[in-house]
């Protein structure tokens, strides 16, 4: 979006989304940033979350995300179990979106997807490990642990369910 057009949706107090954006943004979501990919979809970054596909992920479930070689790459994280207040994730391929023209979205999103962090921590196991992140979520503060891969699933779910017992107590 040019600068004109940002100006102009300041003054009149609404937002100016993309052309051939599909999604449909919530009343109060403001857009922070955008760009388009090469084939020419628009990425939106809102307060929110990272809108790319059609779609918008919300910024505590995007696992990670980097800035190279003129692409951002998205690692989604989806529930795979929950364990008392202990939510396991599991880690998505990554989605490459190449931005010709990427403006302030990489740097947009860097600083969302770090921003809802507020602890982390990687807990080694037998057979691998897990990392125990708090992520600020629209419901608070959650902990959420993401295997390492080929970490066995019984041994992240005893050190979940035993976390979330204290946090229980706590």
């Amino acid at each position: 979006m040019r600068l004109r057009e940002r100006l102009a949706s300041v003054l009149l107090g609404r937002e100016i989304i993309p052309d051939g954006f599909t999604g449909t943004l919530e009343d109060e979501e403001r857009v922070l940033a955008d760009a388009r990919t090469r084939a020419g979809d628009v990425v939106l970054a809102t307060d929110l979350g990272l809108w790319f596909g059609g779609r918008r992920v919300p910024w505590h479930l995007i696992s990670k995300a980097t800035w190279a070689n003129g692409a951002l790459s998205v690692v989604e994280a989806t529930v795979s179990g929950r364990h008392g207040s202990v939510v396991v994730l599991a880690d998505a391929a990554p989605v490459r979106l190449a931005l010709p023209d990427p403006g302030r979205l990489p740097e947009t999103v860097h600083r969302r997807v770090t921003g809802v962090i507020t602890t982390r921590q990687h807990h080694d196991l037998p057979s691998g490990g897990a990392w125990f992140v708090q992520r600020r979520t629209p419901e608070g503060i959650e902990v959420h642990v993401r295997p390492d891969p080929g970490t066995d699933a019984d041994e992240v779910r005893t050190l979940a369910e035993g976390i979330a017992e204290k946090l229980g107590r706590a």
